[in-house]
């Protein structure tokens, strides 16, 4: 006897051959080395990074409501080599995000989908990204107390 979800995996190919359809078919059909793929993981793993990185606001806030010791510990963690760092990836990730999903809109106007733009826009994002953060950080740092 046949497992009747076994159907799903059935298909035909443009000449009408059968074909059995992969189980994940993006783990076959993307190439995770490739730009175009790379960048779209990356938007979504950064969409992940920046909400999360909410959560860090969130305590901030309830530890500024709560009293000056709590919020003295945050502004610790947020002071120390790790918080910096986390405070770092936060505005890498943020700044990604925010110049990927710049580039999505483009793509929902119909724009940019010709394989020079794409690669263009998608080496534009990596360079903006770069120049930003460190843009950010920089003028932190000129106007940090």
């Amino acid at each position: 006897m046949t497992d009747p979800r076994e159907a799903g995996f059935v298909g035909r190919r443009s000449d009408g051959s059968l074909i059995r359809r992969p189980l994940s078919p993006h783990l076959q059909v993307y190439d995770m080395a490739q730009m175009t793929s790379a960048l779209s993981i990356m938007h979504r793993i950064t969409g992940v990074i920046w909400s999360a990185g909410t959560l860090l606001l969130v305590w901030w806030l309830m530890a500024a409501a709560t009293g000056e010791a709590a919020f003295a510990a945050v502004q610790w963690f947020l002071g120390s080599f790790l918080g910096l760092l986390l405070l770092f990836g936060l505005t890498a990730a943020g700044w990604y995000h925010t110049l990927a999903g710049i580039r999505h809109l483009m793509w929902d106007a119909g724009r940019g989908f010709d394989l020079p733009s794409v690669y263009a826009t998608g080496r534009a994002v990596l360079i903006g990204t770069a120049v930003l953060t460190v843009l950010t950080w920089v003028l932190l740092l000129l106007f940090w107390n």
